[in-house]
């Protein structure tokens, strides 16, 4: 069904891309959007999963280096264990094109805070991407949304990524402390017109004005956490100039900023600077063109999306930061701040991470957690700044005198699978288990803790204990749905 957009969006978006740009954009506003999806790199290896050997499969996405899929039609993800098993995440294709800027610019560990991370799309592939040796802090201040940032991190399952929920003004107190900035900020949202009705019926000028401003204090609050010449990688969903190429335009000029070029490939459809073109007599009065990203909708394959790459301008030191008290910042507020202290760790729950004397361990309440020993220090500056809702790996919890391992262990790649018994659970046992429901174990499965699989790779923990196994898959993550697919 073609979808219904403002006049005022018309006239100025067929002055902005150009009469063909613009028939060919406002054509493909009737089309079904593209279905991708994008493997995980740390748990693909488990299930042997080769999407062009499946009955959807389509096509690779081009820039995503083997990792991205389009699909022919958007299948039933929920009753999928090895999308719940965090195997694949689905991703709109075109938000997969930061991997050309990562793959060129990041070459050597760093520090990277994802500042608009919900729901985690950009952050799993940031995860993947970022060189060994790296940090991610993934952040979203509002809260339902930080807890779908946390499940899906959580799947992910790499150890070295912390959750913050916290406003971008929280971060200028970490002075120059990362190294990475990618800001997917919150836009109008032209470039999800065939996607999202509400981002339809609220367009308005006003409202792309008003985003703007808010794009500008975003990056104004964050700027003074990126060091001297790291990299902002700046996004927006939306097709405007003022919030894309106008915004660049201001990054560079008020907070001192390089643009930076990215190789693409012509047949990629992706298309450059269309401020310095445009005929709108608003635009064109700032630079030449600049070297600025966009995917529209008839052009490339995928949805609306805008991308910059700038360094911020300074000494570029060869190395992240050390962790110095500048650098740390404070307490906000004066707050209490919650109290992790290390621990003696049994040799039982060390025992379930495959490295564990890599680790540091600590208790916040009941809970042991485990953060790589090399990331304890800046970690512990993040919790003094900003709130931190999850950080490493979550391994257990205490219950009197039994520590119960926890869900986030066994999506974790750390998990060490030679501790627990496994059991092979096919799809019905699986979806049943992602459902929350009362199992029935095989014959013969051992009692205790025991891990469940699908096609190889850890799907969650149940705890046998003889006539029936206490379902330990968190309530909040269940399949709600009572609905089930004919063809699974």
């Amino acid at each position: 069904m073609q979808v219904q957009i403002p006049q005022a969006f018309k006239d100025y978006a067929a002055r902005l891309l150009g009469a063909e740009r613009y028939r060919l954009f406002e054509a493909a506003l009737g089309d079904a959007p593209s279905v991708s999806v994008r493997l995980n790199p740390f748990k693909a290896h488990y299930a042997a999963w080769k999407p062009e050997q499946a009955d959807g499969y389509d096509a690779p996405v081009p820039w995503a280096s083997g990792s991205g899929f389009y699909l022919r039609e958007r299948p039933a993800f929920t009753f999928d264990p090895l999308f719940h098993a965090g195997v694949y995440y689905v991703q709109e294709a075109a938000s997969t094109f930061l991997e050309v800027a990562l793959r060129r610019y990041v070459t050597r560990p760093v520090v990277a805070l994802d500042l608009c991370a919900a729901p985690g799309g950009k952050s799993t592939h940031l995860r993947s991407l970022l060189p060994e040796g790296s940090l991610l802090v993934s952040n979203e201040p509002i809260r339902p949304r930080a807890q779908v940032l946390v499940e899906n991190l959580t799947k992910w399952g790499h150890p070295d990524v912390v959750v913050t929920q916290s406003y971008p003004a929280d971060f200028a107190a970490l002075h120059s402390f990362f190294d990475l900035l990618v800001t997917d900020v919150p836009c109008s949202g032209e470039g999800m017109f065939r996607k999202e009705e509400e981002a339809v019926t609220g367009w308005s000028m006003d409202q792309v004005m008003m985003c703007r401003e808010r794009q500008r204090e975003i990056l104004r609050d964050v700027w003074p956490s990126l060091r001297p010449g790291g990299l902002l990688l700046y996004s927006t969903c939306t097709l405007n100039s003022y919030e894309d190429e106008e915004n660049v335009a201001w990054i560079a000029r008020e907070l001192g900023a390089e643009v930076l070029p990215l190789e693409v490939e012509p047949d990629w459809g992706i298309v450059g600077d269309l401020w310095s073109s445009c005929s709108d007599t608003s635009a064109g009065t700032e630079a030449d063109a600049w070297p600025v990203y966009h995917f529209i909708q008839g052009l490339a394959r995928g949805e609306g999306f805008f991308m910059a790459v700038l360094r911020k301008k300074g000494e570029d030191d060869a190395a992240s930061l050390p962790v110095t008290p500048a650098s740390c910042g404070r307490s906000k507020g004066g707050k209490k701040e919650a109290v992790r202290t290390s621990c003696a760790v049994p040799s039982l729950c060390k025992s379930w991470l495959r490295c564990s004397g890599d680790f540091d361990f600590r208790m916040t309440g009941q809970e042991l957690g485990a953060v790589r020993t090399v990331f304890a220090d800046r970690i512990g500056c993040l919790q003094r700044a900003v709130k931190v809702l999850q950080a490493g790996i979550r391994v257990a919890t205490l219950k009197g005198k039994d520590w119960t391992p926890l869900h986030a262990l066994a999506m974790s790649v750390e998990l060490n699978p030679d501790v627990f018994p496994a059991i092979a659970a096919d799809r019905s046992l699986s979806v049943a288990y992602l459902r929350k429901e009362s199992l029935v174990l095989p014959a013969g499965t051992p009692k205790g803790y025991v891990l469940l699989t699908f096609r190889g790779v850890p799907l969650g923990f149940v705890k046998n204990i003889g006539t029936r196994a206490n379902n330990l898959y968190p309530p909040e993550w269940k399949i709600r749905t009572a609905y089930l697919p004919d063809a699974l």
